[in-house]
């Protein structure tokens, strides 16, 4: 047995550190603002106070944009989610020509701009005459949000073995009650995940909300139309570090309970 002890790669390590100063240090600044005593961004704080967070609660408009928002992110979540387990289960379950270039396919609102996909949808959208409201957004978020749960349950139908779904079947059960009772509670977690993780990205998307947002704004909508007024700035501070914290709680927990479901399936 071979004694040689792998090293650590330091450079890679410091890339790494390197990497998430540049990425997060940023974004830390957004909720150590929040709590400044003046409607100024300046570093020392001026004092810390909590009447932003408190302003929040009293703003009407603030609480119609959220719900606009939470709607908008559980239609999605949930179509999303149903379409990624058809699509999963096709492509890992079915032998078809071309599996590769529908994958790709699937996949490219990862790679294209939103914004092309923003312009292309709102000038699609006029010329058939269809107004523009939270409905032309969830079909904005829905092409961007398809291909991550395709992309998280994917591993989740290759992680467990086929036999068990042919097992079913040999004993009676037709395909509808084979997937309830043997692949369902199977990809469980990657479902979930899924949820979770495509709820955040509509919860929190905006250019395609910039394009085809009508009368009723969603939530990043708002706080892009606060940003023209200094005095609710420290507002819009405090609601960004409240979404922050959410979706960083979110996506963790989307994380964790896919990482634990394929533990499982190991």
């Amino acid at each position: 047995m071979s004694s040689y002890i792998k090293r650590p790669n330091r450079a890679l390590q410091l890339y790494a550190v390197l990497f998430l100063i540049v990425l997060y240090v940023p974004v830390l600044f957004i909720p150590l603002f929040s709590f400044n005593d003046s409607i100024y961004v300046r570093f020392p704080l001026q004092g810390v106070t909590l009447k932003w967070y408190g302003e929040l609660w009293t703003r009407e408009p603030v609480w119609n944009a959220l719900w606009n928002s939470v709607k908008v992110g559980l239609v999605v979540s949930v179509i999303s989610t149903v379409l990624g387990v058809m699509a999963a289960r096709a492509i890992t379950r079915t032998q078809m020509r071309g599996k590769g270039a529908l994958v790709t396919f699937i996949m490219m609102p990862l790679v294209i701009p939103g914004i092309i996909f923003g312009v292309a949808l709102l000038v699609l959208l006029s010329r058939l005459g269809v107004p523009l409201s939270l409905y032309t957004v969830g079909l904005g978020h829905l092409i961007i949000c398809l291909p991550f749960a395709v992309a998280t349950l994917l591993p989740r139908f290759e992680g467990f073995d086929p036999s068990m779904e042919e097992a079913s079947a040999d004993l009676g059960e037709n395909g509808w009650w084979t997937f309830w009772r043997v692949t369902f509670p199977m990809v469980m977690p990657g479902i979930v995940a899924s949820l979770l993780l495509t709820f955040t990205i509509s919860f929190d998307e905006f250019i395609m909300a910039f394009f085809l947002t009508g009368t009723d704004p969603t939530l990043p909508m708002y706080i892009w139309g606060q940003l023209r007024f200094p005095k609710e700035f420290p507002s819009v501070l405090a609601m960004a570090a409240l979404i922050l914290f959410v979706s960083f709680a979110l996506v963790f927990v989307a994380q964790w309970i896919g990482r634990k479901g394929l533990e499982e399936q190991e």
